[in-house]
């Protein structure tokens, strides 16, 4: 009668070792560190990098506890604080421009465990420590820059169309043109709102000057301000990633502000310097008139960068076009080599340039240059062969699949759609971030030891099974939060202990039913059969209701309340399972194999 078929204590002991694995990562802590990334995309993580870096610590001195290389950086972690700082200093002075070196913090774990996928979950910016922005966007700026772009626009399509035109002005919000006759008025107005349908066009006439007006529409103006906070969102994520943050927080609040948290960033400098950073590109000339040579100035007129193989190039100032004028890039294949590639779309104003240019220079060398924190970099410079219209321009050469996909990301969400200013900071110190651990886990093992003595004085024995039940609950909920790589906060540190009292109650309606069928006289055994079973539904139907609640708050609520009630949710599920599951296996293990059991502790 009480007795589990094998599999079903098999399941408990496996889901119990998983637990105690995934768990385990979580009580090793973690140590600081630095991390290298290249800042250019012709070099790589890999292990050359990797012994630079250990030949410069071991020449200055530096021993580090562990070094590692992953697809993008190289981790190298210290004892201390002290030794971590000298460490980045040695590294920055060491490789120079071409790689950043960041201030991280890092887990201690075994490396048995990482092999095995066990990694401790993240700590949110109020446990761990780290910086908190929020940035607001400046949507004005985003309008005007939407009304400039369409006042050029409007110049090239009037040209392209062969209307006459007397002159195109912008006013506040107001884009006015001029024409000298109705005739060309009503053709131009028709031309244009084919054209250009997020503006609405008005007439007016002074003296000899017949006018057009447009402005952008109510629902444009909306469709561009959530367009540029979108992009923002993208490019900060784009630009955060660098940092190598643990989850980070990067979330819209509000209508035009982006909240930026970067739990265990130390260098606050950094942090700033990566959000307001800029990646644009550039088409120019080369000039191929003069020679370059080792320690050679650039003539008048032209700059001197370095392309993807290191290789000097000497280019003109003169811009042709900018990155403003893209509106899509998208990674793809050349179709002549099927090479890895980027495909541009230019706007009007930007396929009219880039027309003309690759007119005028038939057999010379363009220069695509990708600048990023104000460092350029030439992509490729191909020789242009004939006249390119259609605003479609190709980016191909020296490039792989996974580059090809970075250059066009960084093409479309690379600079900020309107800019954006710190309105709050707010540094949490790791100090700080220690002592709410502290105190977070000093009140839930008081809270747990707690119950464990009146659970063990009033149940007796079943009261013990129900602490070990409970333990079992605490070490799935973490183990679970570590597979998930969910982040903890304060507010989900306070769902742990909610969901302790929770789980403990499941075990009480238990014991109380079992203690009710014992007075009314029935068999020990029976009893325990009958307490399990009939206490269930009653168990369910508790924890069905709190479920609801806490995927309301997860799908409603933001930030905070959200971990809360993440860490909520799985600590139900987690209670349901040790409350039924292995307390069950437990009593069957003390109790399920006497054939004649007359009397139970359970108080």
């Amino acid at each position: 009668m009480n007795r589990y078929p094998l599999w079903k204590n098999l399941l408990v002991v496996f889901a119990l070792v998983l637990g105690l694995i995934y768990a385990l990562p979580n009580l090793y802590g973690e140590a600081p560190a630095v991390q290298v990334l290249p800042l250019r995309s012709s070099l790589k993580a890999d292990a050359a990098l990797l012994a630079r870096v250990e030949d410069a610590l071991k020449a200055a001195q530096l021993t580090p506890e562990a070094m590692s290389l992953d697809a993008t950086s190289v981790k190298a972690r210290f004892n201390d604080t002290d030794t971590q700082i000298k460490a980045k200093d040695v590294l920055q002075a060491q490789l120079g421009e071409d790689y950043m070196v960041a201030l991280n913090l890092l887990a201690r774990s075994p490396q048995w465990l990482t092999n095995m996928g066990a990694l401790p979950m993240y700590l949110g910016l109020d446990l761990r420590g780290g910086v908190h922005f929020l940035l607001q966007i400046d949507m004005k700026g985003a309008l005007d820059k939407a009304l400039e772009s369409s006042s050029s626009d409007i110049r090239s399509t009037l040209r392209e169309a062969k209307i006459a035109y007397s002159g195109v002005s912008r006013d506040s919000s107001v884009i006015t043109t001029k024409f000298r006759d109705a005739d060309a008025r009503t053709k131009g107005e028709e031309e244009l709102k084919q054209r250009f349908g997020g503006l609405e066009f008005n007439t007016r006439d002074e003296g000899s000057d017949f006018l057009l007006l447009a402005k952008l529409r109510p629902q444009e103006q909306i469709r561009i301000q959530e367009s540029a906070v979108q992009q923002n969102l993208v490019t900060l994520r784009n630009r955060v990633n660098e940092l190598g943050v643990s989850e980070p927080v990067i979330q819209q609040q509000g209508a035009d502000r982006i909240v930026v948290q970067l739990p265990g960033v130390q260098d606050t400098a950094r942090a700033k310097d990566i959000l307001g950073r800029t990646a644009t590109l550039e088409v120019r000339l080369v000039d191929d008139e003069h020679q370059m040579g080792a320690g050679a100035i650039a003539p008048f007129g032209t700059e001197i960068f370095k392309d993807r193989d290191g290789s000097l190039l000497l280019v003109k100032k003169s811009v042709i076009l900018t990155g403003e004028r893209i509106n899509d890039a998208q990674p793809g294949f050349d179709s002549r080599n099927n090479e890895p590639a980027v495909h541009i779309n230019l706007d009007a104003v930007g396929a009219r340039k880039f027309k003309e240019a690759t007119r005028e220079n038939v057999n010379k060398r363009m220069a695509i240059i990708l600048f990023e924190k104000g460092r350029g970099e030439v992509v490729t410079a191909p020789v242009i062969r004939e006249e390119i219209g259609g605003g479609r321009v190709q980016i191909s050469g020296r490039m792989n699949t996974e580059e090809a996909a970075d250059t066009a990301l960084l093409l479309r969400a690379g600079a900020l759609a309107a800019p954006m200013e710190i309105v709050e900071e707010r540094t949490v110190g790791p100090s700080l971030g220690a002592d709410n651990i502290a105190r977070g886990f000093h009140s839930t093992w008081v809270g747990f030891a707690a119950i464990a003595i009146f659970m063990i004085v009033y149940y007796l024995m079943f009261g013990g099974v129900s602490v070990l039940a409970l333990g079992a609950n605490l070490l799935l909920l973490v183990a679970l939060l570590s597979m998930m790589q969910a982040t903890l906060t304060l507010p989900g540190m306070a769902a742990i202990a909610l969901t302790l009292g929770m789980a403990i109650d499941a075990n009480v309606l238990i014991n109380e039913r079992i203690r009710e069928e014992l007075r009314n006289g029935v068999p020990p055994q029976t009893a325990i059969h009958a307490g399990y079973e009939n206490a269930f539904a009653t168990i369910l139907d508790s924890n069905i209701t709190t479920l609801i609640a806490g995927i309301a708050l997860f799908m409603f609520g933001s930030g905070p309340i959200k971990g809360f009630a993440v860490v909520l949710c799985l600590g139900i599920l987690t209670s349901m399972f040790s409350a039924v599951m292995v307390s069950r296996a437990l009593v069957n293990l003390i109790y399920g194999r006497k054939v004649r059991l007359n009397k139970v502790a359970i108080g």
